[in-house]
């Protein structure tokens, strides 16, 4: 596994491209950039010089792959918005010692969490903050929660998880499209056809083809970019965020999320004609309305797609079995007026900051 540390904004694009072995700290030059002064690239056996996404285009499956955000293409058609709400309302109007904005991205860079940050440090300054593991010494463990990418055609690079968090970074005031993180890359499919390519895709399940309301949706009609702009809005997805770690847990599957929005869509074990996206009594009883039934549910029932309950990650007690004032839920439910709002206040707030709601 390569290791390509973060870019600077301030690097030449000729400069050499770091690589390291997590299991061997000592650091190595992989190979040049793509036009590399004094280099003749090989362009992994495929001539795209002319692609606006050359950089790419070497990218091993494995790597942790430096991308600017505004490069990369969704997979998906939808945002659940209020879960980008909550990340920009914790971002902006926060009161964590250290902004939550900067351990999100060195979480997203494979590093850990935020280490330090010093006075108006932002996010388009790295050396304004650090993380907990330098570039180098990642571990298995700060790897797992990385988003990841698919290398395309002519290199360009595919996000099959990360779409909430990248447009996150996009919509930030110290963010935007060129800012830089990591991402690892599942496969390097850039010597593909479009439609080659995009049957892979399909096969292995990395891209999503439903809109919020199940009507199907073709690969060209994909956003291609991040930012919400780019995106329609799921609100059955926003419902499911916030009930990670009370109803169900992330385990890995690509677009998990979507798959229970679809059965909360389609199934109706809920009924959602109440629910007051901009309340938080009647959003957090809605979360919990909805999470008692997905953990009410027999393991092997298919819920979505051939996915059953258990595949979706249900949990097999409602907040774990943990009482309604205790727990992830208990957390969920804290007012913005609270020492640590929860996430729910944080998203209603910027909303209302906002003129959103």
């Amino acid at each position: 596994m390569r290791l390509i540390p973060p870019f600077r904004r301030t690097a030449a694009l000729g400069t050499a491209v770091v690589a390291a072995v997590v299991a061997a700290p000592t650091v190595t030059v992989a190979h040049a950039a793509p036009g590399a002064p004094g280099t003749r690239p090989s362009f992994c056996g495929h001539d795209n010089r002319n692609t606006p996404f050359a950089r790419y285009l070497c990218a091993e499956t494995g790597d942790l792959l430096d991308v600017r955000i505004g490069d990369v293409h969704p997979t998906q058609p939808s945002l659940g918005y209020d879960e980008v709400y909550y990340k920009l309302g914790r971002y902006t109007l926060g009161k964590d010692a250290v902004n939550k904005k900067f351990d999100d991205w060195c979480e997203a860079d494979g590093r850990g969490e935020a280490a330090t940050a010093a006075p108006g440090a932002r996010l388009d300054d790295p050396s304004s903050f650090t993380c907990e593991l330098p570039v180098g010494a990642e571990t298995a463990e700060s790897i797992a929660p990385m988003k990841t990418v698919v290398i395309g055609p002519g290199g360009e690079p595919f996000l099959t998880d990360g779409h909430h968090t990248l447009t996150s970074f996009f919509e930030t005031p110290d963010g935007g499209a060129d800012l830089h993180v990591r991402l690892r890359v599942l496969a390097n499919y850039s010597a593909l056809t479009r439609k080659d390519f995009w049957d892979r895709m399909r096969e292995n399940k990395w891209v999503y083809l439903r809109g919020p309301e199940g009507a199907p949706v073709k690969v060209n009609k994909l956003p291609t970019g991040v930012g919400l702009a780019n995106f329609e809005n799921d609100e059955y997805r926003s419902l499911l965020y916030f009930g990670r770690d009370i109803g169900y847990e992330q385990n890995g599957l690509p677009f998990q999320e979507f798959y229970w929005g679809s059965w909360v869509r389609d199934a109706r074990p809920v009924d959602l004609a109440a629910w007051n996206r901009d309340d938080l009594g009647s959003y957090l009883a809605t979360v919990e309305d909805l999470t008692r039934k997905m953990t009410g549910l027999p393991r092997d029932a298919v819920v979505d797609s051939g996915f059953t309950a258990a595949g979706l990650g249900a949990l097999e007690q409602w907040n774990g079995g943990k009482a309604a004032t205790k727990g992830e839920f208990d957390k969920l439910g804290k007012p913005y007026a609270d020492a640590k709002p929860g996430k729910l206040a944080y998203a209603l707030e910027y909303k209302r900051t906002h003129g959103l709601g």
